[in-house]
């Protein structure tokens, strides 16, 4: 009888795998791989203990998201409308809009960046890709578009076989891993705030409650949406630890300094082998086409959700058109600029990571009030513990995404 109530659960948790794994994943996009990546050529294993804090800060988050989602059965822009009014999400909705057009452009670069290594120019990459991601979400159905994602999400571990084929020194990876090191210099306080920074993004809060909405996950299947956030949070931050240690084994080890992901691909294949830096490269493309299909998808439900109009993969074009015309429109205007000769990809990146660190505070501190509405979440609502731990987090971040916003724009202020 236990045997068949743990397969009967195991089943269960099948069936509501998907929107705290793919969530998660997308986290490591080209601006996260990129981060990590220059942190272990510059840094080497100092910031590997960044990852187990990382690990708690996502895990709150996320499952306050999809706690909410499962309780009320709707997303978070919609419960932001209903409680706070049109003016406060109309705000945050177009920053987030700025923000999701800089990041998806951040991701067709990727794109372009990592299929160049493999000799595919970005007029060819770029369009077919654009057009694949657009394919895949207008055509396909929710349960299709979440079984490619969890494809995508598994492909991540090519970057854990590049980390291992870099053979670093694991005893000193333990070591790093599990002791807090701090340097109180620019540099190393400034690569610090970049790691966690790219940890929490206001749109990831959006899309997870909206995909634990569109995917039918009640309270009765709560628990086992819980397991499916820890397993995403592990996930993404075992990657990320091993693009570092890739990173550190090679690039640190010989003293070469990097400024994008496609560096650090193009610089292991002379130190850690062919097969490693195409793995690195390919880790790249996968990431940035995950990221280019979800950007836009969260940024749709987040405007349809706070204006009332229909949403949802499953509804189809004369159903929900508005949801389907910004996500063209982001698709296409993503990848449309990467096309223009010259485009200065540095400040869009840079000002979209900055109105991040301006709405990420909002969007927590929202977040945290809903979650402890008991007319809204019942017995649900935080408890004194996970409040503490949720508050906590949520100052931290606040401090950090501001020292992040401020060190983005001080040097374009000089």
């Amino acid at each position: 009888m236990r045997i068949k109530n743990l397969y009967r659960n195991f089943l269960i948790f099948l069936s509501v795998l998907g929107p705290g794994i793919i969530t998660a994943n997308v986290d490591n996009d080209a601006g996260g791989i990129t981060t990590y990546s220059v942190a272990g050529a510059a840094f080497g294993y100092k910031l590997l203990w960044v990852f187990i804090p990382m690990i708690a800060v996502l895990f709150v988050v996320q499952e306050m998201g999809v706690r909410m989602g499962a309780v009320t059965g709707k997303g978070l822009a919609d419960l932001i409308r209903e409680k706070y009014g049109v003016r406060l999400i109309t705000f945050a909705m177009l920053g987030l809009v700025l923000s999701a057009l800089g990041n998806t452009i951040a991701e067709f670069a990727g794109i372009a960046a990592s299929m160049e290594i493999f000799g595919v120019s970005k007029y060819i990459s770029v369009p077919i890709s654009a057009l694949f991601v657009w394919y895949l979400v207008v055509k396909g159905s929710y349960k299709r578009v979440e079984k490619i994602f969890l494809m995508a999400s598994a492909l991540y571990f090519c970057y854990i076989i590049s980390g291992i084929m870099a053979a670093p020194p694991w005893d000193v990876v333990l070591k790093e891993t599990v002791t807090p090191h701090f340097e109180f210099n620019s540099a190393y306080l400034a690569m610090l705030i970049g790691l966690v920074g790219t940890t929490i993004a206001p749109w990831m809060q959006f899309y997870i409650q909206s995909a634990v909405v569109e995917k039918g996950i009640t309270i009765k299947e709560y628990k086992l949406s819980r397991l499916d956030v820890i397993v995403g949070v592990f996930m993404v931050n075992v990657v990320a630890l091993f693009i570092v240690v890739a990173c550190s084994a090679t690039l640190y080890k010989n003293g070469i300094s990097i400024e994008t992901a496609k560096d650090a691909a193009t610089a292991l294949a002379p130190l850690a082998g062919h097969w490693a830096s195409e793995l690195f490269a390919f880790g790249l493309f996968n990431a940035s086409l995950f990221a280019a299909s979800i950007l836009p998808l969260s940024t749709a439900y987040l405007i349809c959700e706070a204006l009332g109009f229909e949403a949802g993969i499953d509804k189809t074009w004369d159903g929900a058109p508005v949801f389907y015309w910004l996500y063209t429109f982001l698709v296409a205007a993503g990848a449309g600029i990467i096309l223009i000769p010259n485009i200065p990809l540095i400040p869009i990146m840079l000002w979209s990571q900055v109105i991040n660190g301006i709405l990420l505070p909002l969007v927590l501190v929202f977040m945290l009030n809903l979650i402890n509405d008991r007319d809204l979440m019942g017995e649900y609502v935080n408890s004194r513990a996970f409040n503490l731990v949720a508050w906590t987090m949520t100052v931290v971040m606040i401090a950090l995404t501001t020292l992040l916003v401020f060190t983005s724009i001080s040097p374009t202020l000089l």
